[in-house]
């Protein structure tokens, strides 16, 4: 038995040597300990956790990370040539769960009869299926086996999380030039495993090329110069500081040894991935030619093309969108091309795709569609108004349809009216980008929208629950109560006036780039969003009469641009000194703009010569003030033929009473008295122009039941109060009932003037 023994060792151990004398050169060459280790300094360079580890043979499980040729077996053999431990070798490829389980038997003896460690080494440890990963699991857990695993696959995703979190990940980058070149020295100058005892002379632009096409993979360097060597006839000439016959390896021989640079390109694995990311993100910072190259290196490396060009399609949707509407077209055009034509010509419109999409401005406003997604998942669902429903089926009953105003049957094709849920009113989606063909939208957008909102708060500031009367700021009536103000909306034509009025003003304004722009009374930023815009690189303050109305104002002001916010202010315009004080008592303005700022001033020709004080040497005011004395008569909206004996005439002197108190600031004045007080500040250059506006106007029971209110906490009081001054209680009851007869449930045009005052102050 002891001969036969013998005899079994001797022809193991012949059969070895032989087969290592006659293995590739890069197994030969593969590295025994860490001092013949190339490359990895960031794992095992000098004090390293792995380099301490391996050296004081502590080693617990790892995992070995990274792309082919780049040491990960080789750190293995190395652990297993220093190591007291007894060590196992498998390949995920060919072992199954019997495999593992003869390893842990063997694991479990050695430790009981010698008290010895077994390190069970798996190469490509992804491959091991779930039931297979799982087999091993316990026993790593338990430390009858330390796991070394090797894997070209990120960890994280292609192996049991159980076993990752046991054991401490390293991650192998692709070695660098300089260490591909150590690596071919090295096995040019070793005499016994490589080619030192021949006389090999390798130019340096073909060790160059070899370098260079093998892309960081160490055994495709040594294969390369392993054919390159064994396929070269020697030359007649001896080889230096030897009496062998010189093997010249030229840059020629060497490019035919290695002609197709490696690319690590897994379509299922990380480089695929990480490189249709690179791709993607190159895309989005607009870098064609970073572009080009990720597209390069996935067709190089034979990814599918309409895999990119998908990629492609959602890229014009989500990257490029309403920037650049042609994107998604030229995308579409060009993979229809590509199926006409296929490889090679089709490569013509990968690039014609991805350079459109490079170049092309960019926007993301069409995720949007998945903020709205967010409030329909998480918020009660919202029940569409009544005028957008279908009126087909059930309008006279249930009202359905009524009041939808449509949009082609007014200037521009667009009318100021409810389109979302009540419940989600001033609620914003969408956001248009700065670039390309957004841009030329996104004023239009902003302007329609705040039109839209500043009808409806219009609407809220008149509302009783507010505790403001239907007459408004500037006792003018301004909207319904809010239980029907988009009802009333979709019936008027409020939100197209304040953008005429907008309009006005800046027209009036003349603001420039570089403008300091002021708004007075700035409520929901009608003026002062397109002062924003049009004086991007001056600035703009707004004065918010309420802390409200300021902190609506700071909440908007979020989706600019910390730079292009403007300056809220909260207070009257009495306290605009004091206030401009806390901020630069210096600050002085090109432009001065305002929307009924004046109305509740009972000295005007005050207020005008305290503007005068913050503007520039040849800065300008202009400021569109409501008439209140100007404003629709109720008498003059009914029929008041059937009235008995003078009543009518009555119910005329009563209402226009209201207009002609002279103690009363709010009515006291007519436009051209504003001309005159402007004049009077300081101001130069003043001109008045008056405008009349209609509004269609819905009168509902809780409009009527407002005007007859009584007035509480000595407000100021309602319409029917002032009638009282003038008439009796009877006369006041049948005017009433008069109006429910005619009026209730009916829209009548209501009728007010806007006075837009301009003026200036003259260089000093």
């Amino acid at each position: 038995m002891p001969a036969s023994t013998t005899s079994t060792t001797l022809f193991d151990l012949r059969r070895q040597q032989a087969t290592d004398a006659e293995a590739p050169l890069a197994a030969r060459m593969r590295p025994r300990t860490l001092d013949e280790f190339i490359g990895q300094e960031h794992i095992v360079g000098p004090g390293r956790l792995l380099r301490r580890a391996i050296q004081a043979d502590q080693l617990s499980s790892v995992i070995f990370w990274g792309p082919p040729g780049s040491g990960k077996t080789t750190l293995a053999r190395i652990i297993a040539n220093t190591t007291r431990a007894h060590f196992i070798a498998i390949n995920a490829v060919l072992a199954g769960v019997k495999d593992i389980r003869d390893a842990v038997a063997v694991a479990q003896e050695r430790r009981g009869l010698h008290g010895q460690k077994t390190i069970l080494f798996v190469d490509e440890v992804h491959r091991f299926n779930k039931a297979q990963q799982d087999a091993l699991l316990p026993w790593v857990e338990n430390g009858t086996v330390i796991l070394i695993g090797a894997t070209t696959e990120n960890p994280y995703f292609e192996v049991n999380k159980a076993l990752v979190s046991r054991s401490r990940i390293f991650q192998l980058r692709s070695l660098t030039e300089d260490d591909l070149r150590a690596v071919a020295r090295q096995a040019l100058a070793d005499p016994v495993r490589g080619y030192g005892a021949l006389g090999v002379l390798l130019d340096d632009d073909a060790l160059d090329h070899l370098v260079s096409v093998a892309n960081g993979d160490a055994r495709s360097v040594l294969n390369a110069l392993e054919l390159a060597v064994e396929t070269t006839q020697p030359g007649a000439e001896a080889a230096p500081d030897t009496e062998r016959p010189l093997i010249h390896i030229t840059r020629d021989i060497a490019a035919e040894s290695i002609q197709r640079r490696a690319v690590l390109y897994d379509k299922d694995g990380d480089a695929h991935f990480d490189t249709i990311s690179a791709f993607i993100k190159s895309l989005r910072g607009s870098d064609a030619d970073a572009a080009l190259y990720w597209m390069a290196k996935m067709v190089y490396a034979g990814e599918d093309p309409r895999f990119i060009f998908r990629r492609m399609l959602i890229f014009a949707g989500e990257d490029v969108g309403l920037a650049d509407p042609h994107a998604l077209q030229v995308v579409v055009a060009a993979a229809q091309a590509f199926d006409y034509v296929g490889l090679p010509e089709g490569r013509f419109h990968l690039a014609t795709a991805c350079l459109y999409l490079a170049t092309a401005p960019k926007s993301n406003s069409a995720f949007a569609f998945f903020d709205a997604l967010g409030v329909v998942e998480g918020e009660r669902e919202a029940e569409a108004p009544d005028h957008l429903k279908d009126a087909s089926r059930d309008a006279e009953d249930m009202g359905h349809g009524k009041g939808y105003l449509y949009p082609h049957a007014y200037r521009d094709h667009w009318v100021a009216q409810q389109y979302l849920p009540t419940s989600l009113q001033g609620r914003v989606f969408y956001q248009p980008g700065s670039l390309g063909y957004e841009r030329q939208i996104r004023d239009d957008v902003a302007r329609r929208r705040e039109a839209q909102l500043a009808a409806m708060l219009e609407g809220e500031e008149a509302a009783p629950a507010s505790g403001r009367d239907t007459w408004g700021g500037d006792r003018t009536y301004q909207g319904p109560p809010a239980s029907n103000l988009w009802l009333q909306r979709t019936l008027s034509n409020l939100g197209e006036q304040l953008a005429r009025l907008r309009e006005r003003v800046m027209a009036l304004a003349q603001i420039e780039r570089h403008s300091l722009v002021l708004d007075l009374n700035a409520g929901n930023g009608l003026l002062t969003w397109e002062a924003v815009r049009r004086a991007p690189v001056g600035g703009v303050w707004a004065l918010a009469a309420t802390a409200r109305e300021a902190q609506a104002l700071q909440q908007m002001a979020t989706q600019l641009d910390q730079a292009e916010r403007p300056v809220i202010l909260t207070g009257a315009v009495n306290d605009l000194p004091a206030l401009v004080a806390t901020v630069d008592a210096a600050t002085r303005f090109d432009v001065i703009v305002g929307r009924s700022a004046l109305t509740a001033q009972p000295d005007k020709t005050a207020v005008f010569h305290s503007l005068l004080a913050f503007l520039r040497p040849g800065g300008r005011l202009a400021l569109a003030q409501t008439v209140p004395a100007a404003t629709q008569r109720i008498y003059a909206l009914l029929d008041r033929s059937g009235l008995p004996g003078d009543l009518a005439q009555a119910w005329q002197a009563a209402e226009e009473a209201i207009y002609a108190d002279a103690d009363d600031a709010l009515v006291n004045w007519q436009a051209e008295d504003l001309r005159h007080m402007a004049l009077a500040a300081g101001l130069y250059e003043v001109s008045v122009e008056t405008v009349a506006e209609t509004s269609a106007v819905r009168i509902t029971p809780a409009l009527l039941a407002h005007w007859f209110a009584e007035s509480e906490d000595g407000g100021r009081p309602s319409y029917m109060q002032r009638l009282a001054q003038q008439m009796d209680g009877d006369a006041l009851a049948y005017v009433r009932a008069l109006i429910e007869r005619q009026l209730l449930g009916q829209t009548v045009s209501w009728g007010s003037v806007v006075a837009f005052v301009r003026g200036g102050r003259g260089p000093d």
